[in-house]
């Protein structure tokens, strides 16, 4: 049975979000304790309600229990523990050093709350990528409206008990429903939206929150390209590949796409897919359908979408390597590997988001840098390779708004490290520092001393301040100490 989720109307929409302005203002110069204990109160109510999440992702999206604590579970508990051992630093006024011309005074940056944020979260994790954002936007100081994925409804039931429990709707907020509620919630003022989900909707977000000249973090998508070059260790990387490639079943805005292997390891990279494969989800349809880590298809229509990819590359002259199994009945579609792509194919066109892998042989490296170029900038780029000139060449001369060496997906579980895209592939960063910075304005305070340096440049402009500020203009060309 498939849970419909309930919408809220207009009318309850709008009234939470004004309730959430004085709770705005208040939190504004809330206490670093104060934001912890909120973190840490929807950590112990999301850890009490662990078994009812393994029984909705199972639901939605036939999600094992261990695959919901390493892809959703665990970046959201890394995530609090982070912030919460570093709001206090995070929020710190930081002195800053006058320029020449602004000496004799004191500057400083503030970090103030940007008040009343919407997050608008996708269906592919859809916990993790609707309670992170959230971990960020409380450690700043916001209040927040939750908008989840419809296409998730179970998981969605799940996350609006936690909210309902640990917060007041004038505090933290989610609402549940399909377009409508998306599109009302997108006609309100708010002071930021954080979205994830793909490029074509995100510049639907982006015109709405232009009406409003309001701030916007977008995590958006594309086709990740993965190079494994001639020096690369096979087994280790086929591996790699096939573990961020197949979990959640390629439902992931960072796997590979599509992979550039080097024609003189190919053979040997796809035989190590082939053995990684069946490692993981094991060597026969019947063993693939039956078993509980293999993740499925959100819901029919995206299986028809992603099997309607397979179907085309096939018809053009793709081979299928290992897999190409479908059961739409069941939103199952294997593991596959594809080889011979043409160029026109619409896999080689549109992010497939799914678990379907194109091959693709080469020898010349600047070849392969033209084709990435030629295209959007992807949100991730994993190269393969022990060759350090080969890793430089392509990371220096490639764009992206992520990148592993030697490595998949890891990089978006790294707090440290700013994740987000780039032009199509989206706008603003994510995690950690970057999070509370995304969910911050970074105010700008100068004051005065009594060295009133300015003086000079107040009129009347007299011969001789004319050439005191003249002097002054010209002194800009020293080099900085």
């Amino acid at each position: 049975m498939t849970l419909q989720p309930t919408s809220a109307s207009a009318q309850d929409i709008h009234q939470v979000f004004d309730s959430q302005l004085a709770t705005a203002l208040r939190w504004r110069t809330s206490t670093a304790n104060e934001r912890i204990a909120r973190i840490k109160k929807l950590r112990e109510v999301l850890l009490a309600n662990r078994e009812a999440l393994y029984a909705a992702f199972w639901q939605d999206m036939h999600k094992s229990p261990s695959e919901v604590e390493a892809t959703e579970l665990l970046h959201i508990m890394d995530e609090m523990r982070h912030a919460i051992g570093s709001i206090k630093s995070w929020m710190k006024t930081r002195s800053v050093w006058p320029t020449m011309t602004t000496m004799g005074t004191r500057g400083s940056v503030q970090m103030q709350s940007k008040g009343r944020v919407l997050i608008i979260a996708p269906w592919n994790y859809p916990l993790s990528l609707c309670m992170g954002p959230l971990v960020s936007a409380l450690a700043a100081g916001n209040t927040v409206i939750l908008k989840p994925s419809e296409m998730t409804p179970a998981v969605s039931g799940v996350m609006a008990k936690i909210v309902n429990e640990v917060f007041a709707k004038h505090e933290v907020a989610l609402f549940e429903g399909a377009l409508e509620t998306s599109q009302t919630l997108l006609a309100l003022p708010f002071d930021h939206i954080f979205f994830t989900g793909s490029p074509a909707v995100g510049k639907v977000v982006m015109s709405a929150a232009a009406k409003h000249l309001c701030s916007v973090t977008l995590e958006l998508g594309g086709k990740s390209p993965t190079i494994v070059d001639a020096s690369a260790d096979i087994a280790m990387t086929a591996q790699s590949v096939m573990w961020g490639k197949f979990i959640n079943n390629g439902q992931t805005c960072i796997a590979p796409d599509y992979v550039y292997v080097h024609e003189s390891v190919k053979s040997e990279f796809l035989q190590a897919c082939k053995t990684a494969i069946s490692q993981f989800y094991g060597d026969t349809s019947d063993k693939l359908k039956n078993n509980p880590d293999l993740t499925r298809i959100v819901n029919s229509r995206h299986a028809e979408r992603v099997n309607a990819l397979l179907t085309d590359a096939t018809q053009r002259g793709a081979k299928i390597i290992v897999g190409g199994e479908t059961d739409i009945s069941t939103n199952f579609i294997a593991p596959t590997l594809l080889g011979d792509i043409p160029p026109d194919a619409k896999i080689m066109q549109e992010e497939i988001f799914g678990p379907l892998l194109p091959i693709i042989s080469y020898t010349d490296i600047n070849q392969v840098i033209a084709s990435i170029n030629a295209e959007p900038k992807p949100l991730a780029l994993y190269i393969y390779s022990r060759d350090n000139s080969v890793v430089n060449q392509v990371l220096g001369q490639t764009s992206s708004g992520g990148a592993c060496v030697n490595h998949c997906l890891l990089h978006f579980a790294h707090g440290n490290l700013p994740f987000g895209g780039v032009n199509n592939s989206g706008i603003g960063s994510a995690h950690g520092l970057y999070g509370f910075k995304a969910f911050s304005h970074e105010r700008a305070v100068l004051k005065g001393t009594w060295l009133r340096t300015i003086k000079m440049f107040f009129p009347p402009y007299t011969a001789g301040r004319q050439k005191m500020i003249r002097q002054t203009v010209d002194m800009l060309r020293l080099p900085k100490l």
